[in-house]
């Protein structure tokens, strides 16, 4: 029996053939699944695959719940951080639901397989967790340290718990704010006088800019850069790990 990330078990007579998705990095592992022809809506920010031609039902934080009992779906993807209590609530009154949120590259190894066995793919899904692991294995050896904004004014960081603080890690990063949980708010000054080696600047959820990277003084910057490779999970961590790889080389 498959349980999604609060325990609950997800019981399903067939692959489901009519599916939302409410998150853009499952929208984009179901494409890579094969499983794209099941899915009848996307939210606004769904932007992989390019040019999808399907129902908007909103955003993350916004579905219209409405519209999506009127597609009659088998099945709706969402996540722990990502979307809304209140709206998972409402859709569970009409359809299952499926609720994700991984923190690590085990975790999204573990998920790629559970949405195989959802969707019916599970060849496909083992084929991708190879491409995962081969991307973890060519990461270089080396120790640094690290720290990543996710927004300015305020300045707010990962902490050691985010899903994009592990991803780093597990190519050799310590971040120096790992003691922290979630987002936490320093200054960028205070930041620096941790010292980390590395400073990481994602272009979402905060459109940092190369004159935020000249400010930064004193550790290596890299970026900004596409923001998804960081904090999108799902086949998108491969890709990640790809960049890592190529940026830390």
């Amino acid at each position: 029996m498959i349980r999604d990330i609060r325990g609950v078990p997800l019981a399903l007579d067939a692959p489901p053939r009519r599916v939302v998705s409410l998150v853009p990095s499952i929208t984009e592992t179901l494409f890579d699944l094969g499983a794209g022809d099941d899915v009848v809506a996307i939210t606004d920010f769904c932007i992989f695959p390019p040019a999808l031609a399907l129902p908007r039902v909103g955003g993350t934080k916004n579905p219209r719940v409405d519209e999506i009992r009127a597609l009659a779906p088998d099945l709706v993807h969402m996540n722990l951080e990502e979307n809304l209590k209140r709206h998972g609530d409402a859709i569970e009154a009409f359809a299952p639901v499926f609720v994700s949120e991984p923190k690590s590259v085990d975790d999204v190894a573990e998920l790629l397989a559970q949405l195989g066995a959802i969707h019916g793919r599970g060849e496909r899904a083992d084929a991708l967790v190879r491409e995962l692991r081969d991307a973890e294995s060519a990461l270089p050896s080396r120790a640094f340290t690290f720290a990543v904004p996710i927004w300015k004014q305020p300045w707010m960081w990962c902490g050691g718990d985010t899903y994009v603080s592990q991803l780093v890690t597990r190519a050799g990063g310590r971040n120096i704010l790992g003691d922290r949980t979630r987002y936490p708010q320093l200054s960028l000054e205070d930041v620096l006088a941790l010292r980390p080696d590395v400073v990481f600047l994602p272009d979402e959820p905060y459109l940092f800019t190369g004159d935020d990277a000249r400010a930064i003084r004193g550790p290596r910057v890299i970026g900004p850069f596409p923001g998804h490779l960081f904090t999108w999970h799902g086949t998108r961590t491969t890709l990640g790990l790809r960049f890592l790889a190529e940026a830390l080389a």
